[in-house]
C-alpha cells in the first residue's frame, strides 16, 4: 500500500472515530436536556450539524426511538432542515 493510501486510510479512520464520539456525546446531552422542548431542539440542531450524512441517519433513528414519543415533530423538523442544506 502506498504512503498516500495509508495516510488517507488513517485520516478516514480518525474522522469516523471523531464522528462516533460526537454522536455519543450528543446522545448524552439530549438525554440531559429532554425536559425542555426549546433546549432539546437547539441541542439537536447543533448535534446534527456536527455529524456526517451516514451518522445523521443513525442518529435520527436513535432520536426517534428514544424521544419519538415526546419530540417526534421536533426531530423530524430538525433533520428535514439539516438534510436540505
Amino acid at each position: 500500500m502506498s504512503a498516500f493510501l495509508r495516510k488517507a486510510s488513517l485520516i478516514f479512520t480518525v474522522m469516523m472515530d471523531q464522528g462516533r464520539k460526537m454522536m455519543e456525546l450528543s446522545k448524552q446531552v439530549l438525554q440531559k436536556v429532554s425536559f425542555d422542548p426549546r433546549l432539546f431542539q437547539k441541542e439537536l440542531s447543533k448535534a446534527v450539524k456536527w455529524l456526517g450524512q451516514r451518522d445523521q441517519l443513525l442518529f435520527k433513528a436513535w432520536c426517534l426511538a428514544t424521544f419519538g414519543h415526546q419530540y417526534k415533530e421536533v426531530i423530524l423538523d430538525v433533520f428535514q432542515k439539516t438534510m436540505r442544506t
